[in-house]
């Protein structure tokens, strides 16, 4: 009796001692069905979005909330699944769209959306070129995509829109003429967000026949060449009435041209015509003979034709006199701007214009470099009658200099100049504005280089060097120090070597033209031949030459061909340098003619 007393007594202690420790764990919620509830979290995607007005789109939302949420637009409609409808109208607006917690109302969660008005895709001055413009109502960029189909293929650069949002307008070039383009605005929000506008469709123009030049190109079979397109600048002596700046695809098709009316006078030629950094193009128009210019106006045009300043050559000369007197050479008249502008990373342009002196009673033509700041005043000079030697006359004299091209190099901010009645390369210190123009060396026969890699003979070859030269490009990326260039080597008065008579029996030609690449030692005063063709025919004026993206030379000839003609060839930078493109021009002469990537800086079709 007495032992089941106390083994009931420990029976009973167990019991409470269990139900102790299970009370405590269902008060710490061990596995209790009445543990404290999560609280409550929603989150809405898309964040951000961007649809056209009218347009429906779906978001969704991840909630803890086994009640669900209640969805809200600052604008337009959603339905309780999630379903937004934006708001017709022809404004752009930005809504949000928020979902709340049933449970909690005081949880929610938003997504911004920017809807979007249409675009409108217009004709402008130019039967080749459409406006796309577009009004958001945030910020963002836009750009442009066009083609022959749906799949488009071909985009614009990207512009900004205003800060906050607003109108935008975007030139369309690049479309053959009277064909069917279709085009579509491209939206990239600053949040993250792009919006795809609806398909357009927009019919080009043509250029009268009468003022279309007439070209042929050709790529050789199994070969590709450096895409892009092909930026020409025609001169025709016999006709003004076809036009001379042109933009053709690789097949030869014009893609854009520009007709200056009576803007310039009669008789224009254009020397050069080049794509600035901000999509338009800079022009050179000339009146002169023999390459001598007697006046002249350059224009900023753009992609419709617009002119959106322009300079004759005697408003420079007022602007010459009136030069701020740290430019020390601006002292001087000029007859007329010619053959080049080299465009600086400032927004300078540096422009030639020749200049004549009397000369123990000859009317000597040298050239004179002019520095253009942004507001296009004359701000530094170099004079060549200041510099060169006016007893050097190795051609064409009293034509002295005749100075055709001009390069900047970015690395030590000078810049280099294409002598061609000097048959010379020169830089000279510019040094961005600041250098006193003394020339730092002379590149070419007679100069202050060896010349090295050149065919063996007692005088090195002196006809490997380049004469009468055109369109100087720098082919490595640095532009001092150990660099290569190319030119085109007209070769109108070559020399060569003492007992060489050209022209006869097992000798060279007397006339013909090379495309040269030479790797430079500025140190050493070396330039070493790298590349050295023979180009198919004499170019006895004008020429350039590039080495492309992809390796290849491209050179253009511009008196190639047969009678009136230019030939632009692409080849491949070997021995063989064979032919990979080659483009015929005839009935006017090329001056230069160039591979861009797109008429927008920055893109690559």
């Amino acid at each position: 009796m007495q032992m089941s007393e106390k083994r009931g007594v420990s029976l009973c202690s167990l019991f409470l001692f269990l139900c102790t420790v299970c009370s405590m764990a269902f008060v710490a919620g061990c596995g209790g069905s009445s543990s404290k509830p999560l609280p409550i979290s929603i989150s809405v995607s898309p964040q951000a979005a961007a649809i056209g007005t009218s347009q429906t789109m779906q978001f969704t939302a991840a909630t803890n909330d086994s009640t669900g949420v209640t969805w809200t637009a600052s604008a337009g409609t959603i339905d309780s699944s999630g379903s937004y409808t934006a708001p017709a109208g022809p404004q752009s607006s930005t809504a949000t769209v928020t979902a709340t917690s049933k449970a909690d109302p005081t949880k929610s969660s938003s997504a911004t959306v920017n809807v979007v008005s249409p675009g409108q895709v217009t004709a402008t001055a130019n039967v080749q070129v459409a406006q796309y413009t577009v009004s958001p109502a945030a910020s963002g960029n836009v750009s442009v995509q066009f083609g022959l189909d749906t799949n488009y293929g071909l985009t614009t650069w990207m512009q900004p829109l205003p800060t906050g949002g607003g109108a935008v307008s975007l030139f369309v070039a690049g479309m053959k003429g009277n064909t069917l383009y279709h085009i579509r605005g491209v939206v990239a929000f600053a949040d993250g967000s792009q919006y795809m506008d609806q398909d357009q469709t927009f019919t080009t123009g043509a250029i009268p026949a009468a003022q279309t030049p007439t070209i042929t190109a050709t790529t050789t079979p199994g070969m590709t060449p450096q895409s892009g397109v092909e930026l020409l600048d025609l001169i025709s002596f016999t006709s003004s009435s076809v036009l001379s700046g042109v933009v053709t695809d690789l097949n030869g098709n014009v893609l854009w041209a520009y007709d200056p009316g009576t803007s310039v006078p009669a008789g224009s030629t254009i020397e050069p015509i080049k794509l600035l950094p901000n999509g338009h193009f800079l022009i050179v128009f000339t009146i002169g003979v023999g390459g001598v210019a007697t006046s002249s106006v350059v224009q900023e045009v753009d992609l419709t034709g617009t002119i959106v300043w322009q300079m004759t050559s005697r408003q420079l000369n007022h602007a010459l006199a009136a030069a701020p007197t740290t430019c020390t050479e601006c002292n001087v008249t000029i007859e007329g701007m010619h053959h080049d502008v080299a465009i600086l990373p400032n927004g300078h342009l540096v422009v030639l214009a020749d200049t004549t002196q009397v000369i123990s009673g000859t009317t000597v033509t040298g050239d004179v470099l002019i520095d253009l700041d942004a507001s296009h005043n004359p701000v530094w000079a170099w004079n060549e009658f200041n510099h060169l030697d006016i007893n050097r006359r190795p051609y064409m004299y009293p034509d002295w200099t005749h100075t055709n091209a001009v390069i900047y190099s970015e690395d030590d901010g000078n810049l280099i100049v294409s002598i061609r009645h000097q048959n010379w390369l020169v830089k000279m210190k510019y040094e961005n504005g600041t250098g006193d123009g003394s020339i730092v060396w002379h590149l070419g026969y007679q100069g202050d280089f060896a010349l090295l890699n050149a065919d063996s003979t007692p005088d090195g070859n002196t006809a490997d060097w380049f004469y009468a030269q055109h369109g100087p490009s720098f082919v490595s990326t640095n532009t001092t120090g150990k660099f290569s260039l190319t030119l085109f080597d007209n070769g109108n008065d070559r020399v060569f070597p003492s007992g060489v008579t050209c022209g006869t029996t097992g000798e060279p030609p007397c006339l013909y033209s090379t495309v040269p690449i030479l790797d430079l030692d500025e140190a050493a005063k070396t330039a070493t031949l790298t590349f050295h063709p023979t180009a198919p025919t004499l170019s006895f004026f004008g020429g350039n030459s590039a080495v492309l993206k992809n390796g290849n030379v491209e050179y253009c000839e511009s008196a190639g061909g047969p009678g009136t003609a230019g030939d632009i060839y692409e080849v491949t930078q070997d021995s063989s340098a064979q032919t990979v493109w080659h483009m015929l021009i005839t009935g006017q002469f090329a001056y230069r003619g160039q591979r861009i990537p797109s008429f927008y800086p920055g893109v690559q079709w």
